[in-house]
């Protein structure tokens, strides 16, 4: 008896296929004996161009009544892959997939003709087919393309996996993304949200008149924040190079020269840590806007994150693990230091009071300088950070826009004028995980220089983080507008607003370690 289909979406969120069960004749063999038989009756087992086929979703937006051949209904042409098959008698009732959803096809003996038959006998699952046809509903009511065509387009030579309620190791998954797409729902849905998401971006920015552009991966000086490079050797310039660890200096040299409104949506490399939250290989956004600052940007990020919301369908009011976050406009906005002196109990510049807070909470007051011996005091504005850390992130449930940072902690930065202990600048946090950060750029080359400088004081003259980026320097004194930066981490932003909880899953392609055995 045929199954009923999936049910179609009123959000294009597309249904995955479900895996089939388990068949014991089902094997790489088989298969490969199948393809032979197919070639001898003259089909190419690798298929030919397919033209003027329709998504399933679409043909499920056709009329669908009962068949009757007084009366026939519309006449489709399909392609994809097999995902289900059945035989009554002299009638094969196959599950056919795209990314758009899934359809019952009806094939019978008399309507495909004897070479269409073969085929259909030779079919395992997975196998790519196109379909010429009729669509309409079976006596028991299942809307149904009733073939009056098949073409054979590809043969999978490897079983596909078992169970129907998909792939449940993730291991597995991460490692064969190409049947993840398939068998699990929600995989394929968030690849699809994550393009409508980096399109809205899009779109958004361009409406506004910002430039999108591109800026090297290879970087001769590792700049644009505090992180670990990977390394690389160019062979025909005989120099060492680094991969990028974030956009922000070669899109502020082209404010430099005159583009006003630039951003990037690009890949960045750090050498760091694995976690649920950081893969060592990223997407992000960065944008800079000539003439506005802090809070200019603030505003923007804020419509730029609610037409993210917006374009996925869903309301504003969206589930994240167990609990829910409200993104309608607008957003609250909190100083650092008042949430520091909510959660910490004591003042951000109380530095004895600091320094008992982090003892009290068993932070280490000093640092060692393994090769030296030696320790010295942390800076007050890293114990600052540390306990913003430990005990206001997790309670910063938002979206809420943290701003007035400790300047240590902002080497790009413009300085508050009445306040130079502090920087011009913001995160957004969404239920402890920051999502994006913001300045007023630094645009004086001589505090940007001595800042570079401090930087650098301690570390060894071979460390990759070490070296003064004279070029930024240069290009700066030459005159950069007062303007205000943007960077968004487009994998959270994508996790927070599909409902994920580990970004490996709205990577398409994560990185692992090698495949053992």
């Amino acid at each position: 008896m045929a199954t009923d289909p999936l049910p179609q979406p009123t959000n294009p969120t597309p249904n995955p296929a479900p895996a089939p069960v388990a068949d014991p004749t089902d094997h790489a063999e088989a298969r490969l004996a199948k393809l032979r038989q197919l070639e001898a009756l003259g089909v190419d087992p690798w298929g030919q161009r397919f033209d003027g086929h329709q998504t399933i979703a679409s043909i499920r937006e056709l009329p669908c009544e009962p068949f009757n051949d007084a009366a026939p209904g519309p006449k489709v042409r399909a392609a994809g892959r097999v995902v289900g098959r059945r035989k009554m008698g002299k009638v094969y009732f196959i599950d056919l997939w795209d990314q758009t959803g899934k359809v019952q096809v009806m094939v019978g003996a008399k309507q495909v003709g004897e070479l269409g038959w073969k085929i259909i006998e030779l079919l395992d699952l997975g196998d790519f087919i196109g379909v010429d046809g009729e669509y309409g509903k079976t006596k028991m009511g299942e809307a149904t393309i009733r073939a009056a065509g098949v073409t054979f387009l590809t043969k999978s030579l490897e079983p596909h996996p078992s169970g129907y309620y998909g792939m449940q190791d993730m291991e597995y998954r991460l490692r064969h993304r190409y049947l993840d797409l398939i068998y699990t729902p929600d995989t394929l849905r968030r690849a699809h949200q994550r393009v409508q998401i980096i399109r809205t971006i899009r779109t958004f920015l361009d409406g506004r008149g910002f430039m999108e552009v591109e800026t090297p991966t290879l970087h001769a000086i590792a700049g644009g924040a505090a992180a670990r490079p990977f390394e690389t050797h160019h062979n025909a310039l005989d120099i060492d190079l680094f991969v990028r660890i974030a956009l922000e200096l070669p899109l502020k040299r082209l404010l430099v020269g005159g583009l006003e409104k630039v951003y990037e949506i690009g890949r960045v490399f750090r050498n760091e840590g694995i976690s649920p939250k950081h893969n060592p290989e990223f997407t992000m956004l960065e944008l800079y806007e000539a003439y506005g600052d802090l809070f200019s940007i603030m505003d923007l990020t804020e419509g730029l994150i609610v037409a993210s919301v917006d374009c996925l369908g869903a309301g504003r009011e969206l589930p994240y693990g167990e609990k829910t976050v409200n993104f309608a406009p607008p957003f609250q906005r909190l100083k650092y230091s008042d949430a520091f002196k909510e959660h910490v109990g004591v003042d951000l510049f109380d530095r004895e009071g600091v320094k008992r807070r982090a003892a009290e909470s068993h932070i280490p007051l000093a640092l060692k300088d393994e090769k030296a011996g030696t320790t010295a005091d942390k800076e007050h504005d890293v114990l600052v950070h540390e306990l913003f850390e430990r005990y206001v992130e997790d309670k910063l449930s938002g979206p809420v826009f943290v701003y007035d940072y400790p300047a240590a902690l902002c080497p790009l930065t413009k300085r508050k004028r009445e306040c130079p202990e502090l920087a011009e600048r913001f995160e957004l946090y969404v239920h402890g995980m920051e999502l994006a950060n913001a300045y007023t750029e630094l645009n004086d080359p001589v505090t940007q220089e001595a800042t570079f400088r401090r930087q650098l004081v301690g570390l060894a003259a071979d460390d990759s983080m070490a070296k003064m980026d004279d070029d930024f320097i240069r290009a700066l004194r030459h005159g950069m507008p007062p303007a205000g930066g943007l960077g968004i981490g487009i994998d959270r932003l994508v996790m927070l607003l599909t409902n994920t909880q580990t970004i490996r899953d709205v990577i398409l392609f994560p990185l692992l370690r090698p495949e053992v055995g």
